[in-house]
C-alpha cells in the first residue's frame, strides 16, 4: 500500500502538531514523517520527540531556496501541513507541492486574514468586530496568506461576553476536532464537507 508521507511545518507550542500526531500514528497509509520549525525555542520541537517523530529547525535562507522543497521530496515526504506556521511559503515549495499543502486558520476566510493575522490577533479583531460566530478555515495553500483554495469550515458561536482567550479556546477545540480527519480526507481525495 502507498503510505503518505506528511511533513508539518510549526512555529509555536503545537498542540495541532500533537493531535495530527496522535490521529495518524496507527493509520495504515498516512504518518506523519517530520514536524519543522522556523523557531529552535517552540514547543512543537519537543511534543513530536516525545511522540517519536523526527523534528528539525530550519533558517529562513534554506527556506527560500529551491533545495528546501527537493530535500523534503528525496526524503519521501509527499504532502505539506501548516499547523501554527507564519511565514508564507516561498514559491519553490508551493510549486513543488502544488496542491499539497494545506493550512488552518483560525477564523472563517476570507474574514480576518492575511498578513499579522495569526493566534490572538484573530481573536481579537473577531471581538472588536461584534461578529456573532467565528471558527476555523481549512485550506490549501498558494502564495499569498489565506487565499487558497477553502476546503472547510466550522463555526462556533461569539457570545457579547466572551473575551478573546475564551474565543481562542472555542476555536481551538474545532481545530482539534477537525484539521485531523479533515487532513486524512484530503490526503485520500476524499470529500470534506463544512458544517455549520
Amino acid at each position: 500500500m502507498h503510505v503518505h508521507r506528511l511533513a508539518i511545518f510549526a512555529s509555536g507550542s503545537g498542540t495541532n502538531a500533537e493531535a495530527i500526531i496522535k490521529y495518524f500514528q496507527s493509520h495504515a497509509s498516512i504518518q506523519v514523517q517530520v514536524v519543522l520549525s522556523n523557531n529552535a525555542a517552540a514547543l512543537v520541537l519537543q511534543r513530536a520527540r516525545n511522540l517519536g517523530v523526527e523534528a528539525r529547525v530550519f533558517r529562513k535562507d534554506e527556506f527560500q531556496k529551491p533545495e528546501f522543497a527537493a530535500r523534503l521530496a528525496a526524503e519521501g515526504v509527499t504532502h505539506l501541513v501548516l499547523a501554527g506556521f507564519l511565514w508564507l511559503m516561498p514559491p519553490a515549495l508551493v510549486h513543488a507541492f502544488a496542491h499539497r499543502i494545506i493550512n488552518i486558520h483560525p477564523a472563517l476566510l476570507p474574514k480576518f486574514g492575511g498578513k499579522g493575522m495569526y493566534g490572538m490577533n484573530v481573536h481579537q479583531a473577531v471581538k472588536q468586530s461584534g461578529d456573532t460566530e467565528t471558527g476555523i478555515t481549512i485550506h490549501e495553500v498558494n502564495e499569498h496568506y489565506d487565499e487558497g483554495k477553502i476546503l472547510f469550515q466550522a463555526r462556533c458561536a461569539v457570545y457579547p461576553e466572551d473575551t478573546p482567550e475564551q474565543i481562542a479556546h472555542h476555536v481551538h477545540q474545532l481545530e482539534y476536532r477537525y484539521f485531523p480527519t479533515v487532513i486524512e480526507k484530503w490526503v485520500l481525495r476524499q470529500p470534506t464537507a463544512s458544517v455549520h
